[in-house]
């Protein structure tokens, strides 16, 4: 597909407004349950031409905000058993294209965390675009994306007694997105 139609679609650029936006993760503990947990974004901006196949989108996330509703293992994920913070404090997507497939939306990318990059395609779904009380026109959209955390350099785990290890492979990672398109 060479061109898609979003119905409210605005070229331009738009940027996150960080208030009405989150990204949040899961990973399964124990093989059992999942633990959750969410991180601060610094910025992001999406430069929207007419077809927005051709878009572009540039986002940073602030590893050291990292907060699962526990200080002890939110410290253990900024040490250098998993984020090393001290050095690599954040995280990076640049998309590198955008398709749809069997009707789905996916903005594909290359996501950065601890200095290495692997290609990653979030599955979008748009929530709408409009007006707010104060005359900026906004848009609003969900993303989901699943990534071997191992293959990022977070590979820390620990056997379980009862067979299985701590931490999971697979991360959910999912985006709660809201933006406003810039006025020129």
């Amino acid at each position: 597909m060479t061109s898609i139609d979003i119905p409210g679609y605005r070229a331009g650029t738009w940027v996150l407004d960080p208030a009405h936006s989150e990204v949040t993760f899961s990973v399964r503990h124990m093989m059992i349950s999942k633990v959750r947990g969410s991180f601060g974004i610094k910025n992001a901006t999406l430069v929207a031409p007419e077809n927005p196949l051709e878009a572009s989108v540039t986002a940073s996330v602030d590893v050291t905000s990292i907060d699962t509703n526990d200080e002890n293992r939110d410290a253990h994920l900024r040490s250098a058993d998993f984020f090393d913070t001290e050095n690599f404090p954040s995280m990076e997507f640049v998309s590198t294209g955008a398709r749809v497939e069997g009707g789905d939306f996916y903005v594909d990318g290359d996501l950065t965390i601890r200095g290495i990059t692997k290609p990653v395609s979030f599955e979008f779904d748009f929530g709408g675009f409009g007006q707010d009380p104060y005359g900026n026109y906004k848009a609003g959209a969900s993303a989901t994306a699943v990534i071997n955390r191992e293959e990022f350099g977070l590979t820390w785990n620990a056997a379980l007694e009862t067979g299985g290890v701590l931490v999971g492979k697979d991360i959910t990672i999912n985006l709660d997105l809201q933006g406003a398109l810039q006025q020129d």
